[in-house]
């Protein structure tokens, strides 16, 4: 048995900590669980608490540009008070029930870039140590699956997915980042938008979709932005290429989107949504029919050409994987 990190303000000589979670993505709202694993050390230590942090990499716009951070999303207490002797190992089985707006990381098995983490953290000795850190996994729920297959099947293209510190006002947003998908247009929306942004909020009564359009501009026109909100149950059953292709109609035709029309919440939507991403539609007279999102994942992380930055997705995600669980070690 291999412990991943040994408690630094503990020193050599103290208890080591692995957590491991369960094979196989979790979901938005569903449950996660595992096992927090201790080792005993040279002597015996009060084990006072073992707590669980969910932990993401999240994008913050500010006057100086953009940087990079870690919040916490979430916490769980699930163990504690009692002695864990010198040498002794013990297992923590754990069960908890995760955000529903927890992001997505991952469509048909491709990684989408967002970078998910479980922080172990033990109470020994009066004082709080950071100890394991683990990649969370997250797939879409049935219905977020729904609609971004529909979008491929319409023609639209998965660009990127980040998350960006901030409220979208007007909508049920609980955690203080929200999660963009950007999707480059289907061909028939090419020439009226230059990418669309997807974000799910998802709560136990059903799913708000929020659809953004960096709109291009006419000859004597400037191009703006267009936001337009949707709600669906978990349940429903549409047909859902008509229902997303009049989604982005209404997106890209209505010039008047809720977006402009007053305060939003953290502060002005143009800030909270910086980067855009674009989807396309089929119509009732002719739909278009393309290999779905998934297949449009895949393709992007495989390297072929989807898009301009689809072929770089794969190996920036290995590469920011494992620059954000060294990172956090090290800061730590």
């Amino acid at each position: 048995m291999v412990f991943k990190r040994l408690l630094g303000s503990l020193g050599v000589g103290g208890p080591t900590v692995d957590t491991v979670l369960e094979g196989g993505p979790a979901v938005p709202g569903g449950a996660l669980a595992g096992e927090v694993r201790l080792k005993g050390g040279d002597a015996d230590f009060e084990i006072e608490e073992i707590g669980l942090e969910l932990v993401a990499r999240v994008e913050a716009e500010h006057d100086g540009g953009e940087s990079e951070g870690t919040v916490v999303f979430d916490r769980f207490t699930v163990g504690g008070g009692f002695r864990l002797a010198a040498g002794e190992e013990l297992s923590t089985p754990f069960r908890l029930t995760l955000p529903w707006e927890t992001p997505v990381t991952e469509l048909y098995g491709q990684p989408l870039g967002v970078i998910l983490g479980v922080r172990t953290e033990l109470a020994v000795a009066g004082a709080k140590d950071k100890g394991d850190l683990d990649q969370l996994t997250v797939g879409p729920l049935p219905v977020q699956e729904a609609i971004l297959e529909a979008l491929g099947q319409l023609g639209f293209g998965f660009r990127t997915a980040d998350l960006e510190y901030g409220r979208i006002g007007g909508t049920g947003q609980q955690l203080p980042f929200y999660q963009e998908i950007e999707l480059t247009p289907a061909p028939r929306y090419a020439h009226q938008v230059n990418e669309i942004e997807l974000t799910f909020l998802a709560s136990p009564g059903g799913l708000e979709v929020v659809l953004e359009a960096d709109k291009r501009g006419g000859l004597f026109s400037g191009g703006h932005d267009a936001i337009t909100r949707f709600t669906v149950g978990h349940h429903d059953v549409r047909d859902w290429n008509a229902e997303v292709d009049g989604w982005v109609r209404q997106l890209v035709e209505h010039r008047a989107a809720y977006g402009h029309q007053g305060g939003h919440g953290y502060h002005e939507h143009h800030d909270a949504h910086s980067s855009h991403g674009s989807h396309g539609s089929h119509d009732s007279e002719g739909h278009r029919s393309g290999p779905g999102m998934g297949t449009v994942v895949a393709a992007g992380a495989a390297g072929l050409a989807v898009g301009v930055v689809g072929g770089m997705v794969a190996a920036e995600v290995v590469d920011e994987v494992g620059d954000f669980f060294e990172g956090d070690d090290e800061e730590e």
